[in-house]
């Protein structure tokens, strides 16, 4: 029997179509055998994967949102629902206490005796009485407030002209809040009625969802409705405060007590302006609303009264009573609010309009009025 041929080399593999690199194995010998030859085949080593050129990713600087758009009004929409619904729920136990100090202040005479007979009559539960009514009604009234203030303020602004916007600029601010407050304080109103009810009437259900329901059936829509022209006194005197001392706060820090202009300030910088601008604009926002509060808690604890009886029988210094906790509370919050709605703009790269500045056009006015009282 003739032998067999030998046989032949095998050819050099070149992976360059799969990525790989095949090393080239010698060639086999007669007495190669195909279990042998196998491994030396797979001696696959992978390309390492730091060569392999990659595509360039387009990751540019994220815009802002331009002021005064749809998206930047809903996106403040819905800050300002968080911001408000959470924060004046974290509060409940504190308005419960300011409400009834506000409405029986025999029983309730100060904050701490407040709370030691609350608690002792009714139990630690009660203290949270009327949360979901509070974080409810505030997350409508926090979505139109300021939400609808930025949509004002830019409307307003364009009716006066840059020359009147920035003269008078704090006029500017009071209409824009007053405007957003007073749609906002429609949505509020219902929920406004429903948590007083339940804070401040023996016996009342403790569940929003009974006492509601409860109030339209025995008083109709009316009877949540009927703290709305003092909830307005209140509430557009509270907010247009806010905003006022805020905007002119922030003008005043940025001017006189930062060294610096706010766009060369960091975001920690910028933070902390906003929230001692806001601390400012809480104090003043509460005091400014004081006497409309306690005309509400008033209100709507008796379906009988009206806005001219409770007056009547509080007298002057009666309108001023709770306005240490209603500061600690309301203060507190108004800080917060706004510290934690200039805080979602810079997060979600909303335009914040700088201070304002006095436009060119009236600095040229002012220049050519001030060389003419010279020359006279």
């Amino acid at each position: 029997m003739e032998p067999s041929p030998p046989a032949a080399d095998p050819q050099p593999l070149h992976g360059n179509q799969l990525g790989v690199r095949v090393d080239k194995c010698e060639s086999a010998t007669e007495s190669t055998t195909r279990s042998s030859l196998v491994p030396n085949l797979l001696q696959v080593k992978m390309l390492d994967y730091r060569n392999v050129p990659t595509m360039p990713k387009k990751m540019g600087p994220r815009e802002e949102v331009p002021f005064g758009t749809f998206k930047y009004t809903y996106m403040s929409g819905i800050a300002g629902s968080l911001c408000c619904g959470l924060t004046n729920m974290s509060v409940v136990p504190l308005d419960l206490i300011k409400c009834r100090i506000q409405v029986d202040s025999v029983k309730y005479p100060s904050i701490l005796s407040a709370a030691r007979v609350t608690l002792r009559e009714e139990g630690v539960r009660t203290m949270v009485k009327g949360w979901a009514a509070t974080g409810t009604g505030y997350a409508f009234q926090g979505f139109c407030k300021f939400g609808l203030y930025e949509v004002f303020k830019k409307k307003y602004a364009q009716w006066m002209g840059p020359e009147h916007a920035y003269t008078y600029r704090t006029l500017l601010y009071l209409a824009s809040a007053s405007s957003a407050e007073a749609v906002a304080d429609v949505f509020l109103a219902p929920f406004i009625a429903t948590k007083v009810r339940m804070q401040t009437t023996p016996g009342s259900p403790s569940q929003m969802r009974r006492v509601l329901p409860l109030i339209y059936r025995k008083e109709g829509l009316a009877g949540l409705y009927k703290g709305l022209p003092p909830l307005w006194m209140r509430q557009i005197p509270f907010t247009t405060a806010k905003f006022v001392f805020f905007e002119r706060s922030l003008e005043f820090l940025y001017k006189h007590v930062v060294p610096k202009k706010r766009d060369e300030c960091t975001k920690r910088e910028q933070l902390m302006v906003s929230f001692a601008a806001g601390c400012c604009a809480g104090v003043a926002a509460v005091i400014c609303s004081q006497p409309p509060d306690v005309i509400i808690s008033k209100l709507y604890r008796d379906p009988n009264a009206t806005v001219f009886s409770v007056v009547r029988n509080l007298g002057l210094m009666g309108m001023w009573t709770g306005l240490v906790p209603r500061i600690l509370m309301m203060g507190s919050i108004a800080a917060i609010q706004l510290f934690t709605f200039d805080s979602v703009k810079l997060a979600f790269k909303l335009e914040r309009p700088p201070p304002p500045e006095m436009p060119e056009s009236l600095k040229k006015k002012l220049a050519a009025a001030s060389s003419a009282l010279h020359v006279h």
